[in-house]
């Protein structure tokens, strides 16, 4: 791999220092602004460089969509500690709490908190939406810490994709070639997959949740 260039070094130094400061990454616009690039188009090629390299990933249609990868922090001084403790957890799209919804995989933020407080320990949270999960105290707008996994036994809280697109949270129950997705809400009845006829996928178990004010 060629060297970092200095300027190259002091975007990632800044990108570091940014998530350990803010609990997130900075945009492009503030990476020039602090840079003194004449435009966020600078910031974007010197962040593709580094891709390349690399230093860090990036998440596309995310202005903060910036990940530290663990071999900047054998070039970086200022990338210490883990990429996880520095940057927080990434917030990615929202979950259904009701009827499941279509999932957008994508980062929207990341919120700095250590993945180590939940059990099992968190890989990354989302967003819930709806309240069928509100008996286990799961409610609309929370923030679920989600374990990442494909497995999953018989009543645990999952997060369940079906048909490839549509992912809800609810509590796991199979039988035979029958799971049922059962709401912690009398309101909601149990979705029923057939696995013979449908796709259902395990996307991770519940670790946690987070109540954010606003």
């Amino acid at each position: 791999m060629r060297p970092l260039t200095d300027r190259q070094m002091q975007v990632l130094s800044l990108v570091c220092r940014t998530i350990q400061d803010d609990g997130m990454p900075p945009t492009r616009a503030e990476i020039a602004s602090a840079l003194g690039f004449a435009s966020a188009n600078a910031a974007e090629d010197h962040l593709k460089a580094l891709a390349k390299k690399g230093m860090i990933e990036k998440i596309p249609g995310n202005s903060r969509g910036i990940i530290v990868t663990p071999l900047a922090r054998e070039h970086c001084p200022d990338c210490t500690g883990s990429v996880e403790d520095s940057g927080g957890l990434p917030v990615i799209g929202r979950v259904a709490a009701g009827a499941p919804i279509e999932s957008h995989e994508h980062i929207d933020n990341f919120h700095k908190v250590d993945p180590d407080l939940f059990s099992p320990r968190a890989d990354y949270l989302l967003r819930v939406q709806g309240d069928s999960m509100r008996d286990v105290g799961i409610l609309d707008g929370d923030l679920l810490a989600v374990h990442r996994t494909h497995e999953a036994h018989n009543g645990q809280i999952v997060v369940a994709r079906i048909d490839h697109d549509d992912v809800t949270v609810k509590r796991f129950q199979k039988r035979g070639n029958t799971v049922k997705l059962i709401a912690e809400n009398p309101d909601y009845d149990p979705i029923e997959v057939d696995l013979r006829e449908q796709h259902l996928s395990i996307e991770g178990l519940y670790a946690g949740v987070l109540r954010v004010a606003g």
